[in-house]
């Protein structure tokens, strides 16, 4: 269950940095507040965290030392880890491609 709170973390993050209120405290120079990279960074070590997790669970049960509930779990939590992934991958390159339509 530490990766389905680690991507709770990174929603909640995602959420502050689409707030505007969030983004002119972050303007004015507010200390402590995370900026896109960290993040990122953070999300990126939660599907890791989630893959690592996965496959030892596959390995355990291969060698009969794991229950299939477990690894079933764990399968399912590294998928939604990797389509959170995909999806802020994919908003992020939608709003790169819209800031290069916009006229000079």
């Amino acid at each position: 269950m530490q990766s389905a709170a680690s991507a709770a973390k990174a929603y909640a993050a995602l959420a502050k940095l689409g707030n505007p209120a969030s983004q002119a405290a972050d303007a004015k120079g507010a200390a402590g507040g995370e900026n896109f990279g960290a993040v990122l960074k953070d999300a990126l070590a939660a599907v890791n965290s989630a893959a690592k997790t996965s496959d030892g669970q596959a390995q355990a049960l291969a060698t009969g030392k794991a229950n299939v509930v477990d690894v079933v779990t764990a399968v399912a939590e590294s998928e939604v880890a990797v389509e959170t992934l995909v999806a802020v991958r994919d908003r992020v390159i939608a709003a790169y491609e819209e800031i290069m339509r916009m006229p000079i």
